[in-house]
């Protein structure tokens, strides 16, 4: 079932925040927030009926449905005041105060630029409207027509979001190489020894670094843009649920940072 993979994230969260004793904060927020997006997911799934008005090829093309999604962004709001992160909290709760004509703006901007969003850069505000607004895009991907994705493309073919991690599936002899998309988790396959920020196939100036604390984790950078990405080998660790294991790897963040390196998209922590 589509919604089954809210179910692992939730649980792979859990298990890393005991096994990563030093991102465990983070873990058990984004296990809190991914059960409050599950909802939302399925919230959604249920008013269409499978059967979506905004059924089409790019995100470009669907309308917010805002009679929807008030009433839903507000529950989110409220209970995201009892999660684990003051900020966050705080301004849930400062949000859900204010004019429903207030929050309506924010989700209609936000989805509006949701492709160039950056944790890093933006607001707390808009950073829940960002996190509220993932799973909406999430199921809208999920009822996309299906067509050939090029394996070219540096940014998401449904909604041209960033890749927020990579992962190498199993596929024949070897590993073939996908992009997940930030917003939507669209998956596009994109070539092994490609920059997904810049497109240099300069074999000389693609590095990968790994750490033996992480073995099923890469750390591509390119030396030519100077931006870097975190791409998952599930045929090293089937278990691994990349969008959760890259909130359980910050110290590899730290570590490409410290050697001059920018991440290609921020995670909802902003690093």
């Amino acid at each position: 079932m589509k919604h089954s993979k809210w179910d692992q994230r939730i649980r792979r969260a859990e298990e890393l925040a005991m096994t990563h004793p030093f991102a465990s904060e983070v873990l058990l927020f984004y296990k809190h927030l991914a059960g409050l997006q599950k909802a939302i997911y399925l919230g959604v799934e249920q008013a269409h009926g499978g059967n979506h008005r905004n059924s089409t090829a790019s995100l470009l093309g669907c309308q917010l449905d805002t009679d929807l999604l008030m009433p839903k962004f507000h529950e989110f709001l409220s209970k995201l005041e009892v999660g684990r992160s003051n900020r966050i909290a705080q301004s849930a709760k400062d949000l859900n105060s204010q004019h429903p004509g207030r929050c309506r703006d924010l989700l209609t901007s936000a989805w509006g630029n949701a492709p160039d969003f950056q944790p890093a850069l933006a607001g707390t505000e808009s950073l829940l409207a960002w996190l509220f607004l993932q799973p909406y895009a999430e199921n809208l991907a999920d009822h996309k027509p299906h067509s050939p994705l090029r394996g070219t493309l540096v940014c998401c073919p449904f909604c041209l979001g960033k890749p927020q991690v990579g992962v190498l599936r199993q596929e024949g002899d070897g590993a073939k190489r996908f992009l997940i998309c930030s917003l939507c988790s669209t998956e596009w396959a994109y070539g092994r020894i490609v920059c997904p920020a810049c497109g240099e196939e300069t074999t000389d100036k693609l590095a990968i670094y790994t750490a033996s604390q992480f073995n099923h984790v890469r750390v591509e950078a390119c030396d030519t843009c100077g931006h870097y990405i975190k791409t998952f080998d599930l045929t090293k660790n089937g278990l691994a649920v990349p969008v959760v294991d890259e909130l359980a790897t910050i110290p590899l963040n730290i570590w490409a940072h410290e050697q001059g390196y920018v991440k290609l998209q921020p995670n909802l922590l902003g690093i």
